[in-house]
């Protein structure tokens, strides 16, 4: 018996690509805020490019609380939904449908530092997730990962079923 031939590289990355760009469409909110999404392999990297408007305080000038919590929970909720859709992408699979998205419990943000004039990067880790819960840190960076600005533990309640059961 023979293996089957594996897929082209290139077609790899454009099931995942068009996945990933599937999922971050259905939030509205994301391309109001101009989030962005960057992939390698399973892992995703949020983006918030600087704009003027996301200032809170000019004094300083500090990025708006607001803004970056808004911007960890986006980053939570994708980066969970993405770890549901995963497996079935490795698995040869185009989303078609795609699942329901997790509904957020609660969500604790601790501001480490003012965030500066300028892009923001988050990355999240998802430390419990089961069938009905699943438990998210997430944490964002401008300069220096070494150094994040704002950090946030979120819960989510996993939804029950797939919009693909039915």
């Amino acid at each position: 018996m023979s293996r089957p031939k594996p897929e082209p590289v290139q077609v790899v990355k454009e099931r995942r690509d068009a996945a990933l760009a599937a999922l971050v469409a259905r939030v509205p909110y994301v391309a109001f805020m101009g989030f962005q999404f960057e992939r390698r392999g399973d892992e995703l990297t949020a983006l918030m490019p600087y704009r003027p408007d996301l200032i809170g305080n000019p004094s300083l000038p500090a990025l708006h609380g607001g803004a970056l919590a808004a911007f960890l929970e986006v980053t939570a909720l994708i980066s969970l939904s993405w770890s549901m859709v995963w497996p079935k992408i490795e698995a040869g699979n185009t989303v078609d449908v795609l699942p329901a998205f997790p509904k957020t419990i609660d969500l604790t943000v601790d501001y480490l530092r003012s965030g500066l004039p300028r892009d923001a990067y988050a990355r999240a880790e998802i430390t419990r997730a089961g069938r009905r819960y699943a438990s998210v840190q997430v944490e964002a960076w401008q300069d220096n990962r070494a150094r994040p600005t704002v950090q946030a533990i979120g819960h989510f309640l996993m939804p029950e079923r797939s919009v693909t059961d039915g």
